[in-house]
C-alpha cells in the first residue's frame, strides 16, 4: 500500500480502535473509539494559513507543540510560503511576523486588553478574544459571541492577516477586515532607543535623553544605527532615575523578565538594583495596572500612538530627568504668566492698537508717495535685495536669446515659452518668459523667485537671476542640455538612451530632492506640481526638480494645509487635493509615485489605454501587481539592461505605496529614500487613488486652476482583483 498522508504522531492508541472525525469546529481529530477528550492527533495543532475560532494560537511548553500560521507558496500551492506568524516564548511572549527568517512585524506583549503593537484591537460584537499565559502553555484564541456566524482568519501570500465571514446567501467568503500596517510597524525601523511616529516627518526620532549614534546618517534617513544616551549612566552612585514616556508600543521583550503580581514601586526598585535593567513597565494595565516587566540591554522597535499606548519608564541620568522636569515646570509657569499678563495687557493693547493703526496709516501713505518718486535704478536695487537674486537687464537677456528667436526656443510650458541663451561671459542659460496670457500671475512669479533662491541641492534646478522690466517677467536658470525627463521616457527613440541604471538614479535623485524640500531645507516646502516635464536632466543625467511657481511653504510643525484654489496638473494631483483642496507633504508623495510608475513603464498616467479595461496607469499597475504580473509593466526599452528584474519590481511596489488613496497610508519621503537605498521589507500597497479613468479630455500636461465651491462631490471607483 502507498501512504498518501500520515499524522506522524508517536502517541500510542492503547490497543483501542482509532477513528478519524471532523468536528463542528472544523478540527480534524484522530481519537480512540469511545474517548472524545484525549486526541491522538488534531489538525488544530497544525493551523497552516488559517486561524479558526477555538484554535489555540501559541506554544505548549510541556509537549513542545508550537501552533503558528504559515502562508501558502501561491494561490494553488499550499506548501510553505514566505511568511510565518509565530509566537516567540523568550522573555515576555510575543508574536512575530517573519518573511523567511527575517522579522517584519512584532505584535508586542499582551497587556491585559490587547497586544501593545495593535492599539486598534478592541472588543466587538462578533467575537471575544482571550490570552492565556501559564507555566504549561501560552496561547491566544478567540470565540464567537454568535455561534451562527462563520468566520476565519487567514495569513495571505503577502503576509497580511485577514478576516473573512461566510455569507450564506452568496455562498461565498466575504472579506471583513485586515490588520492594517504602516511604515512604523516595520521591525526596528528606527534602531535602538529610537521611536517612530507616523504623523511626524521624519518618522523616526530618539527617545528623550538620547541622541543619534551617527547624526549624519540619522538626518539622511538612515536610522539603522539608532541612538545612544546623551549622558552615560554611572550605576550604583545614585545618579540615575526613570523618565516616564507615555502612549508607546512597548520595546521588544525577548530580552526581558516579568512578574505578574508586583506593583509598580516594587518593579522600579527591582530595576534600579540591577545595572543592566534599562526600563520597566506594567505587565497588565487593567484596573490601574499590575505586574512588572523589566528590559535588559537596548530598547528596540518602539513607536508612538495617539491613543491606547502604554507607559514606559526609561533609565536615564538624573541630570537628564531634572532637565525634562524643569521644562515641564517652566511650561506650566509660562502658561500661568500668559493668562495673568494677557488679562493685564488687554486694556493697554486696546489703546495701543488705535495709536499704532493711525501711525502705520500715515507711514504707509508717506511710503507710497516716496515709492512713486524712486527712479527705476533704485527700484531694481530694492527688489533685488528683497528677492535675494541678481537682476538682469531685459536688453542683456534679449541679446542672449537673439531677440527671443524661435530658433532659441526650447519649449512651451503652462506659464510661457522657455528659451536657450548665452550671456556675454559665455555661460549658457535657460530663460523662462512669463507670457501675457499665462495663468501664472505676479504672486506666483515672486513666489518662485523667493523660494528657489533659498534652496541649494544638487537635485533642484539652480536659478541665476530674474528680470522684471516694463511688462516682462522672466526667470533665468542654469541651462540643462538634456531638457526635461518627459522628452526621454515618452519618446519612442530617446527612451532607449535611459537604461535601467540611469532610471534608478533619476528616481533616487528626485526622491532626495523632495526629501530636502520636505524636511531638510530652511523652509518646509510642498511643490504641488511635480511631473515629468518639471524634472530637468543635466549633462550627466542628474535630475533637477524645477518650476516652483505653485509651491507652498509650511510652518515648522505644519505638514498640511488647504485651499479653495486648486492648481496643478491632471494625472499627478492627489485625490484629496484635486477634490477637496487639501494638500500636504503626502500630496507630493502621490505625485512622486505617479512619476515612478511612468519612469518604469514608459507610459503616461493620463490617457493610458489598455484594451482589457478603462483604468489609468495607476489602476493598471495595481491590477498587474495584485495578479502577480507586475513584470509586464516594465518598459521594453530597458528590459535588456535590467540585470536584476526584482529591482524594477521593487520600484513598482514603492510607486504603488506612494499613490495609495489615503494620505496616511503613503510613506514620508525620508522613508521612500530608505526604501530605495536598502533591502528593507515593503508593506502591501492598498488601492490607489484616481485609478479609474473618467475624463480623457485632459492630457497629462494639462494644468488646472479651479475654485472649489462650498459643496464638493466625490466619485469613488472600486476594483475587485481576481
Amino acid at each position: 500500500n502507498y501512504i498518501i498522508w500520515s499524522t506522524s504522531s508517536s502517541k500510542k492508541t492503547g490497543g483501542r480502535n482509532p477513528i478519524v472525525q471532523i468536528l463542528d469546529t472544523g478540527n480534524l481529530v484522530v481519537r480512540n473509539s469511545g474517548d472524545d477528550q484525549d486526541y491522538i492527533w488534531q489538525s488544530f495543532d497544525y493551523p497552516g494559513d488559517t486561524f479558526l475560532p477555538g484554535m489555540k494560537y501559541g506554544m505548549n511548553f510541556v509537549t513542545g507543540v508550537n501552533r503558528f500560521l504559515t502562508s501558502w507558496r501561491s494561490t494553488d500551492d499550499p506548501s510553505t510560503g514566505n511568511y510565518t506568524n509565530k509566537m516567540d516564548p523568550n522573555g515576555v511572549p510575543q508574536f512575530f511576523l517573519k518573511r523567511n527568517s527575517v522579522d517584519v512585524f512584532r505584535a508586542g506583549p499582551w497587556n491585559g486588553l490587547r497586544f501593545t503593537g495593535m492599539p486598534q484591537l478592541k472588543p466587538n460584537p462578533i467575537y471575544r478574544y482571550e490570552y492565556v499565559l501559564t507555566e504549561e502553555e501560552v496561547y491566544y484564541t478567540y470565540k464567537l459571541e454568535n455561534p451562527s456566524v462563520i468566520t476565519r482568519m487567514q495569513l495571505n501570500l503577502n503576509g497580511a492577516l485577514q478576516r473573512y465571514t461566510w455569507v450564506d446567501s452568496l455562498q461565498n467568503w466575504n472579506f471583513y477586515l485586515s490588520a492594517q500596517m504602516d511604515s512604523c510597524d516595520l521591525y526596528t525601523l528606527c534602531g535602538s532607543y529610537g521611536s517612530c511616529n507616523i504623523n511626524e516627518s521624519p518618522a523616526c526620532r530618539c527617545l528623550k535623553g538620547f541622541v543619534p549614534k551617527t547624526p549624519e546618517a540619522y538626518s539622511a534617513g538612515d536610522w539603522s544605527e539608532g541612538c545612544v544616551r546623551r549622558v552615560k549612566l554611572s550605576c550604583g552612585k545614585g545618579e540615575e532615575d526613570f523618565l516616564k514616556i507615555s502612549n508607546l508600543k512597548l520595546p521588544d521583550t525577548r530580552a526581558s523578565w516579568y512578574d505578574k503580581s508586583m506593583d509598580l514601586n516594587e518593579c522600579k526598585s527591582k530595576c534600579f538594583r540591577n545595572c543592566s535593567c534599562s526600563a520597566y513597565s506594567h505587565f497588565d494595565i487593567r484596573d490601574g495596572g499590575r505586574g512588572c516587566i523589566l528590559w535588559f540591554g537596548d530598547l528596540i522597535d518602539i513607536r508612538e500612538y495617539n491613543e491606547n499606548g502604554q507607559d514606559l519608564y526609561v533609565r536615564l541620568a538624573s541630570s537628564e530627568i531634572e532637565k525634562y522636569n524643569i521644562y515641564e515646570v517652566k511650561g506650566k509657569i509660562k502658561m500661568m504668566l500668559v493668562i495673568v499678563v494677557s488679562a493685564a495687557l488687554f486694556l493697554i493693547c486696546l489703546c495701543m492698537v488705535l495709536t499704532v493703526f493711525n501711525m502705520k496709516r500715515k507711514k504707509l501713505a508717506k511710503k507710497e508717495t516716496l515709492q512713486h518718486e524712486l527712479d527705476r535704478v533704485s527700484s531694481r536695487k530694492q527688489e533685488e535685495e528683497d528677492l535675494e537674486l541678481p537682476f538682469l537687464d531685459l536688453e542683456a537677456i534679449a541679446k542672449a536669446t537673439d531677440g527671443f528667436s524661435d530658433r532659441k526656443k526650447l519649449g512651451q510650458g503652462g506659464f510661457g515659452p522657455v528659451y536657450k541663451g548665452t550671456l556675454d561671459c559665455g555661460q549658457e542659460i535657460a530663460v523662462k518668459r512669463l507670457s501675457k496670457t499665462s495663468r501664472q500671475g505676479i504672486e506666483e512669479f515672486k513666489n518662485e523667485i523667493k523660494l528657489i533662491a533659498k534652496l541649494q541641492h544638487r537635485n533642484l534646478v539652480k536659478i541665476l537671476g530674474y528680470c522684471a522690466e516694463e511688462d516682462e517677467r522672466m526667470l533665468i536658470y542654469e541651462y540643462q542640455p538634456n531638457k526635461s525627463l518627459n522628452s526621454f521616457i515618452f519618446d519612442k527613440e530617446r527612451r532607449r538612451e535611459l537604461d535601467w541604471r540611469k532610471r534608478v538614479e533619476i528616481i533616487k535623485g528626485i526622491a532626495r530632492g523632495l526629501m530636502y524640500l520636505h524636511q531638510d531645507s530652511r523652509l518646509r516646502i510642498i511643490h504641488r506640481d511635480l511631473k515629468a516635464s518639471n524634472v530637468l536632466l543635466d549633462s550627466d543625467m542628474t535630475p533637477k526638480i524645477s518650476d516652483f511657481g505653485l509651491a507652498r511653504t509650511l510652518g515648522g510643525d505644519e505638514t498640511e494645509a488647504n485651499t479653495t484654489r486648486v492648481v496643478g496638473t491632471y494625472g499627478y494631483m492627489s485625490p484629496e487635493y484635486q477634490i477637496d483642496g487639501y494638500f500636504s507633504l503626502k500630496s507630493d508623495v502621490f505625485s512622486f509615485g505617479v512619476l515612478v510608475l511612468e519612469i518604469v513603464s514608459g507610459k503616461r498616467n493620463r490617457g493610458f489605454c489598455n484594451q482589457e479595461h478603462k483604468l489609468n496607469l495607476l489602476g493598471h499597475a495595481w491590477r498587474q501587481y495584485k495578479e502577480g504580473k507586475a513584470c509586464e509593466l516594465i518598459d521594453e526599452a530597458f528590459k535588456e539592461s535590467c540585470t536584476d528584474i526584482s529591482e524594477a519590481l521593487r520600484a513598482i511596489h514603492i510607486g504603488l505605496l506612494c499613490v495609495q488613496q489615503d494620505p496616511k497610508d503613503r510613506p514620508n519621503m525620508s522613508v521612500v529614500v530608505l526604501m530605495l537605498s536598502s533591502e528593507m521589507l515593503l508593506l502591501e500597497p492598498k488601492e490607489p487613488g484616481f485609478f479609474n479613468e473618467r475624463n480623457l479630455l485632459f492630457s497629462d500636461t494639462t494644468s488646472i486652476n479651479i475654485e472649489i465651491p462650498s459643496i464638493n462631490y466625490q466619485t469613488m471607483s472600486v476594483i475587485d482583483p481576481r
